[in-house]
């Protein structure tokens, strides 16, 4: 039997663990682990050395666009996320000034490196520009087009700041790293009908309904698994590739339970760790084969 001890213990438990989780995904601090989890899962399958000072420039550059993203949706998230809304109102000035600092200290980094290509560390800004203030939320799937490319140029990035942008690895992680994200932010609009139709903001899901929307996200989770394997088969990649099926798998796991009514720990928590639970399936894998 239960007792009333153990089961206020277990509540606290559970409590203090929500609140751990919706610290890490309003302050944007689980996103940025995303990201950095794609550089990982990209250095491990492309066989390259993981180093720091990519690994800095991803979280700070994620940190600071999301961060930005956090103000300039504001008014959407009072009446989508009002929570995270809160969240931003209280803490978002100082994570906006850690995120600015952290992006300012990259891009000075990588100069003072004399790192190749450092100009194009201000893609993150301009990415951040073009989605919150200049309107391309407001296209019909421009918007998750955007966020697909902005994530697919993390492992296009690594291929440039290790020599070899054009090699078949970072081709098909790139490829695959932008649909599955196009995916997941064609999904993740599910649970902001409401406030998107109040903002006038056309999304998948406001014009087919969830339902629609989660069915033909399945086919194209199924469809980029299919041209894994095809890839696979008929080029010369190697076949610990087939480990990134781990990540369709959970993609289609969570599709059929992405509702408008799901909280903000299912979308900025199960959605988003999409890749830091293949990184981790990806670094498992090499640690056992090694």
């Amino acid at each position: 039997m239960t007792t009333p001890t153990a089961t206020h213990s277990n509540w606290a438990w559970t409590s203090s663990l929500k609140r751990g989780l919706r610290l890490l995904v309003h302050s944007n601090l689980f996103i940025s682990l995303a990201t950095v989890s794609v550089l990982v899962t990209t250095v491990i399958l492309a066989e390259l050395p993981l180093e720091a000072l990519p690994v800095f420039i991803v979280f700070a550059a994620t940190l600071f666009v999301y961060t930005v993203n956090r103000f300039t949706d504001l008014e959407e998230d009072e009446a989508n996320v009002p929570e995270r809304a809160a969240f931003t109102k209280r803490y978002g000035w100082l994570l906006l000034a850690l995120g600015v600092g952290l992006y300012v200290a990259a891009i000075a980094g990588a100069i003072v490196l004399g790192l190749e290509g450092a100009i194009y560390l201000l893609l993150p800004l301009v990415v951040a520009l073009l989605y919150s203030v200049g309107g391309v939320k407001q296209l019909f799937l421009v918007k998750n087009l955007v966020v697909g490319f902005a994530w697919g140029a993390i492992p296009l990035g690594a291929g440039y700041y290790y020599n070899q942008p054009w090699s078949l690895e970072i081709l098909v992680i790139t490829a695959y790293v932008t649909a599955m994200i196009t995916i997941a932010a064609v999904i993740f609009d599910i649970k902001d009908i409401e406030g998107d139709r109040a903002e006038g903001i056309a999304t998948v899901p406001n014009r087919l309904g969830p339902v629609a929307t989660r069915r033909y996200s399945q086919l194209a989770n199924v469809a980029v698994a299919v041209a894994v394997v095809w890839l696979v088969v008929v080029t010369s990649l190697s076949s610990s590739f087939l480990s990134v099926l781990a990540m369709n798998a959970y993609v289609a796991c969570y599709i059929p339970f992405a509702t408008p009514d799901r909280g903000p720990l299912y979308y900025g928590f199960v959605v988003d760790g999409e890749h830091v639970f293949l990184a981790a399936v990806v670094v498992a894998l090499e640690w056992l084969v090694w």
